[in-house]
């Protein structure tokens, strides 16, 4: 049983980075599930790996796109892949340590993450690239 369901709503017109986030979406229903089914920790590592890619890959991805078409909010959405991949190095530091076993905070930065970044800051993004990428 999944938590989120992707919407057309969640789009940001550019299907690279909507296959991306979608990923985003999975780790969210995975978390869930695991924790449904009392297996958290052992999705917990294989989550917050797959998120210290995504972060690295993904945020690559937007970042050139916006520099290549000259996106005015590059340096501003720039700063918050910063955050975002900081937070999400410091909850893996975390876990390792031994001190996060459960994946609730994990699902609640992702879903977060979801509807601030991505519904706000990435929306905001996609009619100037989806245009000037053509």
């Amino acid at each position: 049983m999944a938590l989120f369901e992707w919407k057309s709503e969640y789009s940001v017109g550019i299907e690279k980075f909507d296959r991306q986030h979608r990923l985003l979406v999975g780790y969210i229903n995975e978390l869930y599930e695991a924790l449904l089914a009392g297996r958290g920790r052992r999705a917990l590592a294989h989550v917050l790996n797959g998120l210290m890619v995504y972060t690295r890959t993904h945020f690559a991805d937007e970042e050139e796109m916006m520099r290549r078409c000259g996106y005015p909010g590059y340096a501003e959405h720039k700063r918050k892949h910063e955050q975002i991949t900081a937070h999400v190095r410091m909850l893996k530091n975390r876990f390792e340590q031994g001190e996060i076993d459960s994946p609730i905070e994990i699902t609640n930065f992702l879903n977060d993450w979801l509807a601030r970044h991505i519904m706000g800051t990435d929306k905001a993004y996609g009619p100037f690239l989806s245009e000037k990428a053509r």
